[in-house]
């Protein structure tokens, strides 16, 4: 994708925060939103315009509202690990809401932060305090591959706070779960947008010895 309107959920995340500045950098028109107002001079400090929103309470026709306009939504919203009624409500049912209002304001392309376990059949017991997690993105996920989005699901192994390796390895090139530096993250959310060949993918990926471009083209991901 080339220069265009990004529209970044979830914006004050530990990931986002990361990415704000690389998109800006790369030549996207950024905007990013954000629950708590007090977070917006961190989020302007990037470069992007922060718009202050709860997603959790923005219906359908309203997050359409918001999207209008743009070319691209990366969801990198979460409950952050809050009560198990939150995560739903935000990391399965304000995500799926989010997706269905691109489709209604023409947004084709979607990237979704999600994390390497998140299937269906993700294995986490009932009684883990991570269970309501993996259930809650694993439907969204489900969901945002049954609709007509340009999309893809990025799902990073143990996200870990280092500097930037600039190399990755996804489970197409053998990767199991492992652990990977957030800055990466952000640098494959970019990357993603810039690559056609990642759509309607979901990409599962760690640290690794291949660079991030090279990892995100046909042939590493076939």
């Amino acid at each position: 994708m080339d220069e265009s309107r990004v529209l970044v959920m979830g914006g004050h995340g530990k990931v986002a925060l990361l990415a704000l500045p690389l998109l800006v950098e790369a030549g996207h028109e950024v905007t990013a939103v954000l629950r708590n107002p007090e977070h917006a001079a961190d989020v302007a400090e990037t470069g992007a315009k922060p718009l202050v929103a709860d997603v959790e309470q923005l219906g359908v026709e309203e997050l359409a509202t918001l999207f209008a306009g743009h070319d691209a939504i990366v969801w990198s919203a979460g409950a952050g690990g809050g009560s198990p009624s939150r995560t739903y409500a935000v990391d399965r049912d304000a995500a799926i809401r989010s997706m269905d209002a691109a489709a209604r304001a023409g947004v084709r392309r979607y990237v979704m932060v999600s994390y390497f376990g998140s299937q269906i059949d993700h294995g986490v017991p009932t009684e883990s305090s991570f269970f309501p997690y993996a259930e809650a993105k694993a439907a969204a996920d489900a969901h945002l591959a049954t609709t007509d989005l340009d999309w893809t699901v990025l799902a990073p192994s143990r996200l870990l706070d280092e500097p930037p390796t600039g190399r990755i390895e996804t489970a197409s090139q053998g990767a199991t779960a492992g652990s990977v530096s957030r800055a990466d993250v952000a640098a494959v959310v970019v990357h993603v947008l810039a690559e056609p060949a990642t759509i309607g993918r979901t990409i599962r990926f760690n640290t690794g010895a291949t660079p991030i471009p090279d990892a995100l083209t046909e042939s590493d991901l076939a």
